[in-house]
């Protein structure tokens, strides 16, 4: 594909857009519904991490000013939604969820500093190594965030907790940043990997949802539906009801012969 300044800087900053805003929906979901069952923590742990990881990454490349905000807002966001688990999920105090919440985003924020000082005077001499390794953590580590979530799928038969929005517009964060890339000179192989390793996993979730919560929805129905009438017995429970009931009258007779 020929090269396009224009087309990749629009698509860029489309997929930028998307991965900043991504995680509103599901921080809106978790708060609306004051529950996070079905949402695995380890996607806000993870991905507030990869973050930190990314954003070195793109620091140290001198990247567009979106490119770079990006990795910033998505660490921030993704520790609000694993705070939101640990208060609705685990019962943790609000104050506690609100320290740990801070002191990660500062303990983040430093190591996010120190590397970038740390690598950039090696980038700049040609040494591309270090960089390297920062883009790719972010991506493992956004990929593996992924893995719990399939597991609380599996667990709950059907896919709850976590957005559809959510995941529709990170997966459309990914094709943008795909796509942007298609129009560089240069493709970024550790970009490109990570960006296809988002649609498809996230493409995996949707799919579940499409097939599985229908399936979970009529199944809910056919249980609802049963009758609460008591069951009919079986041959064998009418002929011990048979057999106290001829207890009972012999019992009875017996008292009335005394009696008499």
């Amino acid at each position: 594909m020929p090269t396009n300044v224009v087309a990749e800087n629009v698509l860029g900053t489309m997929g930028a857009v998307c991965w900043m805003i991504q995680l509103l929906p599901q921080i809106w979901k978790s708060w609306r519904e004051k529950s996070t069952e079905g949402l695995s923590p380890f996607i806000g742990f993870l991905w507030g991490i990869s973050g930190a990881f990314l954003g070195v990454y793109v620091i140290v490349q001198d990247l567009n000013i979106p490119l770079i905000v990006q990795p910033q807002v998505l660490s921030v966001l993704s520790l609000v939604s694993w705070s939101q688990c640990q208060y609705y999920s685990k019962k943790r105090p609000l104050r506690v969820c609100i320290l740990w919440l801070a002191s990660l985003l500062v303990i983040l924020g430093g190591f996010q500093a120190g590397m970038v000082f740390a690598i950039r005077p090696a980038y700049h001499n040609g040494n591309r190594k270090a960089a390297q390794f920062f883009g790719i953590m972010s991506s493992i580590l956004l990929s593996l965030a992924l893995f719990p979530q399939y597991y609380e799928i599996y667990n709950h038969r059907e896919v709850i907790g976590i957005s559809i929005p959510f995941m529709i517009i990170d997966l459309l964060g990914g094709v943008f940043s795909v796509l942007s890339l298609a129009f560089k000179s240069n493709f970024d192989i550790i970009a490109g990997v990570a960006y296809s390793l988002v649609v498809v996993l996230d493409g995996i979730v949707i799919l579940l949802a499409l097939v599985l919560n229908p399936l979970a929805a009529r199944r809910r129905r056919r249980e609802n539906a049963l009758p609460t009438e008591p069951r009919e017995g079986t041959p064998q429970d009418k002929q011990n009801g048979r057999m106290l009931e001829d207890k009972k009258n012999t019992g009875a007779a017996r008292i009335s012969d005394i009696a008499s």
